[in-house]
């Protein structure tokens, strides 16, 4: 794996800003969902990959031996870990994302084939 770097992983929430920017324009329907569909996947998508993060570096601070051992530590460690679960707990979304994509094909307009 190449080395990370602060920069590199800045392109992340660049990107992001770029797709909200971008349904701010109020694209269609269908392509708005497409785009919004990896971030929301039920195993990979940003609620799963953000929690996991979230604990790795929650274990990474704890268990390197420089880390101070006191009560603000562990606090902290284990708010990581809470935000971690729920963030996990938004891995639901993906569901949202299917009963939209149910809503857009039996929409009135689209039934009518209109535009």
């Amino acid at each position: 794996m190449p080395a990370l770097t602060s920069d590199t992983i800045r392109t992340l929430p660049e990107t992001l800003a770029d797709l909200t920017d971008y349904l701010r324009e109020n694209p269609d329907p269908a392509e708005a969902l497409a785009l919004v569909e990896p971030l929301l996947d039920e195993y990979t998508g940003l609620p799963v990959q953000f929690a996991d993060t979230l604990r790795a570096l929650a274990r990474a601070v704890q268990e390197n031996p420089d880390t101070p051992r006191t009560a603000q530590g562990d606090r902290l460690i284990t708010e990581l870990r809470t935000t971690a679960w729920e963030l996990a707990d938004q891995h639901t979304l993906h569901y949202v994302l299917d009963d939209l994509r149910d809503l857009y094909g039996s929409s009135p307009r689209s039934e009518q084939g209109c535009c």
